[in-house]
This record gives structure tokens, C-alpha cells and sequence, in this order.
């Protein structure tokens, strides 16, 4: 069955160039120019994928990220931005409300493409599930699932992996440039602030005081650690 990927796009050239070279690459695409139902959609058959575009009529795509990130059925759905928001701001945002990747126009499609299948990647469980239990806090490959204090706790692909990477070598430390080769690979959107934007939303989910983390510290000018707890 082909993937499906809901993309929000208003200017109708765009669309279906976009519609075109994912159907070619073996997607199926749902295509809307506005956000007013994709919420509904999704919940009766959630995508693969969405692919927002941010500035669109009767709302706007950072919106609908927020919503779908708080949707307790949709909210480890991997989301792309494509929008023509260039700046530095516009990206760390799209980021903060949990966006998997972020484009910017004018794009290639052959690089659109080549991102969306990275994406999806992402989420492909590995051929070796493990289980990483200690004191508090339980990363499960298999399921991709994080537990803290008992709780499933949400977590986008791209913070389940940055997070498993980190705590699979405790007490090393990571510079920014590691991480983002080790867990992005060759994702051309993400940057060294970027990285710090993804441990400020992992450590919202596993510290109990995310400004003194207990787990994910950060070594001053060199970049971050995972410690374990005494004993695990």
C-alpha cells in the first residue's frame, strides 16, 4: 500500500508539482489549500506524512503543527514544513512546535523528495528492538515508545532518536555536529541551534526540572552528555 502524505498547499502550481513528483517517487498525496479539514481526515486515516505550508487562508500551518503535536492519535506523525519563511526565527520556531524538517521555497523537488523519504526513515523500527530501562525512564526501539514515570510520554521520531542516541552512550560527550550527523545524517535544514532546540524538548519531557536536567547535561563549550543515575 502506498504511503499517504497530506500536504497544505494554496498556490495551485506548486501543489501540483509537488502532487506529481511524490506520486512518481510512489506516494499517494491528499492535497488541500486550506487547514480546515485535515484534522478530521487524519483522525478517520492518519498519513505518513504532513507537509505544511505556514502561510495559507483560513489559518496557517504552525498552528495546525501545534494542534496536531497535542493530538494524543496524531502526534507522532512526522511533519515537513515547505513555505517561503526563510528566516533563522521562522525554522528554530517550526522546530520548537515539533516539525520534523523544514523547507524553504523556491525547493528542488528531487531534494523534496529525497527529505521526505529521510523523514520517514526516521520512523522505520529497527531490525534489533531494544530496551533501555533505568531509574525513571523507559526507551523502547521496538515500539519507539518513552515512558517516564510509568507514563507513555510523546516524543516525535527525531526526538526518540536524538534522546536513544544519547542515553545508548552514557556519560560521553557529543558535540553538536556529532549529533547532528549521527541522528539527522545528511539533513541539510538542521544546524548547530537546531540541536539545541530538540535537548531543550527532550529535557521538558524527562526532567523533572528541565533547567537543572538530572540526565541530559550540557558541557559548557564542547556540547552534551547523558548521565545515568548511580547504580543503573
Amino acid at each position: 500500500m502506498n504511503q499517504t502524505v497530506f500536504v497544505l498547499e494554496d498556490e495551485t502550481d506548486i501543489l501540483r508539482l509537488v502532487q506529481h513528483h511524490l506520486e512518481a517517487a510512489g506516494f499517494a498525496v491528499k492535497a488541500y489549500a486550506s487547514p480546515v479539514n485535515i484534522l478530521a481526515d487524519a483522525e478517520r486515516q492518519p498519513p505518513a506524512l504532513f507537509l505544511l505550508d505556514i502561510m495559507v487562508p483560513g489559518g496557517d500551518g504552525l498552528d495546525l503543527c501545534r494542534r496536531l503535536r497535542n493530538h494524543s492519535g496524531l502526534s507522532t506523525v512526522p511533519i515537513i514544513f515547505l513555505t517561503a519563511r526563510a528566516a533563522e526565527n521562522d525554522r528554530v520556531l517550526g522546530l520548537e512546535l515539533g516539525a520534523d524538517d523544514y523547507i524553504t521555497k523556491p525547493f528542488a523537488t528531487r531534494e523534496l523528495v529525497a527529505r521526505v523519504k529521510a523523514v520517514l526513515r526516521r520512523f522505520e523500527r529497527p531490525s534489533s528492538p531494544t530496551l533501555l530501562s533505568f531509574d525513571d525512564i523507559e526507551i523502547d526501539t521496538g515500539a519507539m515508545q518513552l515512558r517516564v514515570r510509568g507514563e507513555l510520554t510523546t516524543a516525535t521520531a527525531t526526538e526518540f532518536r536524538l534522546l536513544d542516541y544519547l542515553a545508548r552512550h552514557p556519560g560521553r560527550v557529543f558535540s553538536r555536529d556529532h549529533l547532528l550527523d549521527a541522528v539527522w545524517g545528511d539533513a541539510r535544514f538542521v544546524t548547530p541551534r537546531s540541536v539545541d532546540v530538540y535537548v531543550r524538548r527532550i529535557r521538558e519531557k524527562i526532567e523533572t526540572d528541565p533547567e537543572n536536567p538530572r540526565y541530559l547535561k550540557t558541557v559548557r563549550g564542547a556540547g552534551y552528555r547523558f548521565e545515568l543515575p548511580r547504580g543503573a
